[in-house]
């Protein structure tokens, strides 16, 4: 007997309570789960097998770029943290650490690490001598812990996953054109793979990371029009090797100190999944990293022949290279419906009675609600060619999101209206000087995310003191 209690209550109105709209798609998707200990989440499988299909892309592109997979230890000594001054101070306030070994108080505090530059600079103190000992190209699958003062599913965890790569070369030009790179796998995956359309650049001095030269960065824009960094990549120059004391003996026996990089991308960058695609029946989630790209749901199924169907074109999918599954519980085919909505899987393909009389089937995609009568001969590259073009309208329209709200100012009064009035990204002219980005955060209450690779020439004077200006810089209010 089919169950009619409907699973999936109703979620907030993204328009209305946009922050409650995304916890109630977080829970309800089952993609996550508050633990006993606050600011830590459980990554529940669905959400977790997210983060799988990301991680299983980047690890297959860095090995292609030559890196290698490896572990360091979560715990840093105090002692150890303090060898580079801007590193520490940046992290200091989000440092925890461990106190006590068992019953016995420690000689040295340990700090969980936040991040791992110091580690990878002790260790390559050890082993880096010649030119021959470079580049060293590695990256790092982990969690790390950083003490948030507030906290939200996804978005801002004291402990999350994330990759950090770090590497060390002979030159600067070599560690520039390695953050250069690792910036482009990041957006090319953003854009390829979770349909996001991102705006490449680079992070000013103020936004920069602890210790680096410099930050390059993508920034993606979620419904709401606010921003979100989805990855970043940094060039350290040679100031973390000096302070650690790593140098290596050149071709012509001279002693040099290396450069280094590093970058990382989080599951973060599951929080902009959601933010970017959701609507107000849940997830939507583009087919390339969607755990499970399309449901079967027999309809009518205690019919003799239908959950026998269901089956067959299962395995005929999964032949196809497809992540498929058929749904045959008893629960009520409206239940199905909204849960495989919420969740956001890609395509539906229904099958009846009727269907297999007259050799077809149902296709329901989840970006637009639309249906097709497919004929069962051509049902692998239908379902091939429909879903690339769930990915394709996905991004298609997260573009247009962005362009539309894109907007450019000549003035700190005009771009403080604009953001009042329409919210979305402000393009100005910027003179360089740090208490012009500062009076853009106390008028206009936005930072700066990034001076764009793709420069445009809007003026020739600072949107906030008049200077002469030859940068343009990208303003908003971050997530």
């Amino acid at each position: 007997m089919a169950k009619d209690t409907k699973r999936v209550e109703q979620i907030t109105d993204m328009d209305v309570d946009f922050a409650q709209w995304y916890t109630d798609v977080c829970r309800k998707a089952e993609l996550i789960d508050y633990s006993g200990a606050k600011g830590l989440f459980v990554l529940r499988p669905y959400g977790y097998a997210i983060w799988e299909k990301m991680q299983g892309e980047l690890d297959r592109r860095f090995k292609e770029t030559g890196h290698v997979n490896v572990s360091m230890p979560m715990l840093i000594p105090e002692s150890l943290l303090q060898k580079e001054k801007d590193h520490v101070e940046g992290f200091a306030p989000e440092c925890a650490w461990v106190t006590y070994g068992g019953s016995e108080k420690l000689d040295e505090r340990l700090c969980i690490r936040p991040t791992s530059e110091t580690l990878f600079c002790d260790h390559w103190a050890n082993i880096v001598h010649s030119w021959r000992d470079l580049p060293l190209l590695y990256n790092q699958w982990c969690s790390v812990l950083r003490w948030e003062k507030t906290t939200r599913p996804f978005l801002r965890h004291r402990e999350f996953l994330w990759q950090e790569g770090h590497t060390l070369h002979a030159t600067a030009e070599e560690a520039i054109a390695e953050t250069e790179q690792q910036l482009e796998i990041y957006a090319d995956v953003c854009e390829n793979l979770l349909a996001m359309p991102v705006i490449r650049g680079r992070k000013t001095d103020k936004e920069k990371f602890a210790g680096a030269e410099r930050t390059y960065t993508i920034e993606c824009m979620m419904h709401d029009k606010k921003a979100l960094q989805s990855g970043t990549s940094h060039y350290f120059g040679d100031g973390f090797a000096r302070a650690f004391g790593i140098s290596f003996a050149d071709k012509d026996n001279t002693q040099r100190v290396p450069h280094e990089t590093s970058w990382g991308l989080s599951t973060r960058t599951i929080g902009g999944l959601i933010m970017t695609h959701g609507d107000n029946n849940g997830l939507v989630l583009p087919p390339r990293v969607a755990p499970l790209q399309v449901v079967v749901l027999p309809i009518a199924q205690h019919k003799p022949g239908v959950t026998e169907k269901a089956l067959e074109l299962v395995e005929r999918l999964k032949k196809a290279g497809l992540s498929v599954k058929a749904d045959v519980s008893d629960n009520s085919p409206g239940w199905k419906f909204a849960e495989y909505e919420m969740k956001g899987v890609p395509l539906r393909i229904e099958i009846g009675p009727r269907d297999i009389e007259s050799g077809c089937c149902v296709f329901a995609r989840r970006d637009t609600g639309e249906k097709a009568t497919i004929a069962l001969d051509s049902l692998e590259a239908c379902a091939i060619e429909t879903l690339d073009a769930i990915h394709d309208n996905l991004f298609a329209k997260a573009k247009k999101h962005l362009e539309d709200n894109t907007f450019d100012a000549q003035t700190l009064d005009e771009a403080a209206q604009i953001i009042n009035e329409k919210g979305g990204f402000v393009r100005t002219m910027w003179c360089g000087d740090l208490s012009c980005e500062e009076k853009f955060k106390e008028v206009a209450g936005v930072s700066s995310r990034c001076i764009p690779f793709k420069q445009e020439h809007l003026g020739d004077t600072c949107a906030c003191c008049g200077k002469p200006a030859d940068k343009m810089v990208v303003w908003g209010v971050a997530y």
